[in-house]
């Protein structure tokens, strides 16, 4: 493990360019949940990270409506609390698709790889970061965004950015879920059980069936910017487990991520393999 991920300056020396992250998700949230903590890592060293988006979450859940009644839709809700998260995270530029939120299977998967396409070219990435054929936990929007960005990258063949897959550590949003439990009891709250993430509550299938991580990161103190990226997706937390999870509790509940570096691309090294 190191303390601090290569600075740009240490690339100069080698003769390279500034390192850049570009990472291609499926909605809002997923950004925080999925690779917060490396996200706010890199940015804090002066990697500029962007954030591909493919929909807005236009038809997530609705867990609330004072805030949906504040605006025209939950659609717009939804965009902002991604850039509220983003300049959390150090994120430098957003870029939302508009593709339907829940149909990411189903479109013409041109339509998807053309949006992956013109970011990878006008970005020029020298990493990617996108889900696992797992998809978190087998959501199949994120599942076809796992096909979708293989499928650019392997086109790019050796000249396309190194590619690597997030997953989550199996047990490890249990383990969140069982904590939150504690806290709700200890305090003896009438408010309903946080038994769920982000509108899921199937919480086992979160990493269930992943595969082996090839890179394990411990993001430490870069925990707590990521709990406070995911607290900004206020339309996903009522009832959320991660409501009761406080700064303290970030590093050990939120600072483990999973990556796994994929077979197509380039095949020289990745700045990312520093932050062990």
């Amino acid at each position: 493990m190191i303390d601090k991920a290569p600075r740009p300056t240490d690339q100069a020396k080698t003769g390279t360019s500034s390192p850049s992250l570009l990472v291609v998700l499926a909605h809002p949230d997923d950004e925080s949940l999925a690779c917060g903590g490396l996200i706010a890592w890199c940015a804090a060293t002066g990697i500029k990270v962007s954030l591909l988006c493919l929909t807005h979450g236009e038809n997530g859940q609705t867990n609330n409506l004072d805030l949906v009644a504040l605006s025209s839709s939950l659609k717009s809700v939804r965009r902002a609390e991604l850039e509220r998260a983003a300049a959390v995270l150090g994120i430098t530029e957003v870029i939302v698709g508009n593709h339907e939120d829940g149909m990411l299977p189903w479109i013409e998967p041109e339509l998807v790889e053309s949006d992956i396409l013109e970011a990878i070219k006008r970005l020029h990435p020298e990493t990617v970061i996108t889900f696992g054929a797992d998809g978190l936990y087998w959501h199949p929007d994120h599942i076809a965004v796992h096909e979708r960005a293989t499928a650019v990258v392997a086109s790019l063949g050796d000249d396309g950015p190194a590619l690597y897959y997030v997953t989550l550590p199996a047990g490890a949003m249990r383990t969140v879920v069982n904590h939150a439990m504690q806290v709700w009891d200890k305090q003896n709250l009438s408010t309903p059980r946080p038994e769920s993430i982000l509108g899921v509550t199937n919480i086992d299938a979160f990493g269930e069936g992943a595969a082996t991580p090839t890179l394990v990161i411990t993001t430490r103190k870069f925990s707590v910017p990521k709990l406070k990226a995911l607290v900004c997706h206020q339309s996903q937390l009522r009832d959320s487990a991660l409501l009761f999870v406080s700064e303290k509790d970030a590093p050990r509940l939120l600072a483990t991520e999973h990556y796994r570096r994929a077979n197509v691309g380039t095949k020289e090294p990745s700045f990312l393999e520093q932050f062990r």
